[in-house]
């Protein structure tokens, strides 16, 4: 297990702390975020890059990590994610409860298949609400290297009121190149190429932010102060944007940063 070193609004977990929390991770979204919705990937289908991410520390709520849908995995299943069970049949039972019938604004699946996924998860969006195909892997070495080379920034919960839609466009352009960038962040990975994941995560990100300006309302100063950063090879705001935790790749030791570590496969899950 990787240290965590705790920052402003987080706290670190004691086995004590452990005991009476659940065990349900959190998820964050490396590369392709937004394609979950219809309205974007009927424009441009393209893939969905998440993590299962450990409860190691307590993330705080409304800063993209999926911390709402856990709250609700954690009503229908308490202490963890159930074995034995097909996880797509999980990840979809999730993603309706999250959703329930009269919601205005429903939360990309992503969010349920990075908490029901162990590892690292690619959901292919065609233009439904739920991908037409899950790719998981879960090779520990893969895994390892991918938490080794991502830390998290701190900036704090989006404010009340944001509306990261708000002014947005969705162009054929956009949309494919965020489609683009996260196909070429799974190569990325898979070859563990580093300067080709930190790359495309930064590409993804732009993709979103050019749909979407507003995701980087008041987080612009933090992402100039690290982006720059030594070792730093790519960057990205966590879910949404318009605060939360900025996600810095890179092979470097970071000041005032967060490590992670991604949930594996455990032989039950098998």
């Amino acid at each position: 297990m990787l240290k965590s070193n705790p920052h402003g609004g987080l706290v670190a977990r004691t086995s004590d702390h452990g005991r009476k929390t659940s065990n349900i991770p959190f998820r964050i979204d490396l590369a392709g975020g937004w394609l979950d919705q219809p309205f974007v990937s009927k424009v441009c289908p393209g893939p969905v890059l998440t993590v299962s991410v450990e409860p190691t520390m307590e993330f705080e709520r409304r800063s993209g990590m999926a911390t709402s849908t856990r709250n609700r995995a954690i009503e229908i299943w308490g202490q963890d994610v159930p074995t034995g069970q097909e996880r797509e049949t999980l990840a979809r039972l999730l993603f309706c409860y999250d959703n329930p019938p009269e919601t205005e604004e429903v939360s990309g699946s992503q969010d349920a298949i990075g908490i029901v996924y162990p590892g690292l998860a690619c959901s292919w969006y065609q233009g439904g609400y739920f991908p037409s195909k899950i790719d998981s892997y879960t090779d520990t070495n893969l895994l390892t290297w991918i938490q080794d080379h991502i830390r998290l920034i701190r900036i704090g919960p989006r404010r009340d009121g944001y509306r990261a839609l708000e002014g947005g466009v969705v162009s054929f352009g956009a949309a494919k190149s965020l489609a683009s960038a996260s196909a070429k962040c799974l190569q990325g990975i898979l070859a563990r190429d580093l300067e080709r994941f930190g790359s495309s995560v930064r590409e993804s990100f732009e993709a979103q932010v050019e749909m979407f300006p507003r995701m980087v309302e008041g987080c612009q100063d933090t992402i100039n102060a690290y982006k720059s950063a030594r070792g730093v090879v790519g960057w990205k705001l966590t879910g949404a944007g318009g605060g939360g935790y900025l996600v810095i790749v890179g092979d470097e030791e970071v000041e005032g940063s967060l490590t992670v570590e991604i949930r594996q496969e455990r032989p039950e899950q098998r």
